[in-house]
């Protein structure tokens, strides 16, 4: 029986931080990865809950689909320490139109979230500002057809099999793309024994030349007792979605 596991469980307010790693990683140098964003999620149940992101330009950033978007977090490293992290609302959430949410399966998992300019950002600023610890990461040439190799992962998921909570402060992994097929369309993978976990969904695929090239989606056991498999979503197959979407939605930066 295939089994998808998702990796949106809930963060938990990063309280009591666990000292580790992402499952196999180290802790990223601070603001070395300055597009990385963490995304308040909205829920029915009002219960914190939060997914990465990663910034494209001024008003985007880009995530999973099945991350529901309140608050967007800048220029964060360690989530307890809020000085110079930019706070900004979400204005609209545009879910790819053919994103599929079951009980076993997510496809075509990316969404972009336009933030507001006109938010108040810690009471200082009044929209995205990019300094040292926030700046944009570009997406892979629409037309490329060369596939990745040797990437990065970071987020601030959970950090073991068995972590209670996720991690505080931002941790990274490297990970290889598997030559052999994925289990889902427009996707890539990566095998699972290092590499994102609960709470790390929505985050980038950072490959050799520093674009991101996946969004982190989801990960399967393919059967009992085999090594799992990180699933990431294929930025490239969505280029005019996501060109279309920026150009009647905003100004592209």
């Amino acid at each position: 029986i295939t089994i998808i596991l998702i990796l949106f469980i809930p963060l938990l307010i990063f309280q009591h931080t666990r000292a580790g790693e992402i499952i196999g990683g180290h802790q990223a140098v601070p603001h070395s990865r300055p597009y990385m964003a963490i995304i308040e999620r909205e829920l029915p149940s009002k219960k914190a809950s939060f997914c990465d992101g990663f910034l494209l330009n001024k008003e985007f950033v880009m995530t999973a689909a099945h991350c529901q978007a309140r608050l967007v977090f800048l220029g964060v490293h360690n989530f307890h320490h809020r000085n110079g992290v930019q706070e900004i609302s979400s204005e609209e959430a545009y879910i790819h139109g053919n994103f599929i949410n079951t009980d076993t399966v997510f496809k075509n998992d990316i969404m972009l979230i336009k933030v507001k300019g006109n938010f108040p950002v810690f009471e200082t600023n009044k929209r995205t500002i990019f300094n040292k610890g926030v700046q944009p990461i570009d997406l892979p040439d629409p037309g490329s057809l060369s596939r990745p190799k040797s990437c990065l992962v970071s987020g601030w998921g959970k950090t073991s099999l068995t972590a209670k909570h996720q991690s505080g402060v931002l941790m990274e992994v490297n990970v290889t793309v598997t030559d052999r097929q994925c289990p889902m369309e427009h996707s890539y993978c990566c095998d699972g024994e290092s590499g994102p976990y609960r709470g790390d969904s929505g985050g980038p695929l950072v490959c050799e030349d520093g674009k991101a090239y996946g969004v982190v989606s989801a990960f399967f056991t393919p059967h009992s007792g085999d090594p799992s498999i990180n699933i990431f979503t294929k930025i490239s197959d969505y280029a005019s979605w996501i060109n279309s979407t920026m150009k009647h939605h905003g100004m592209v930066n």
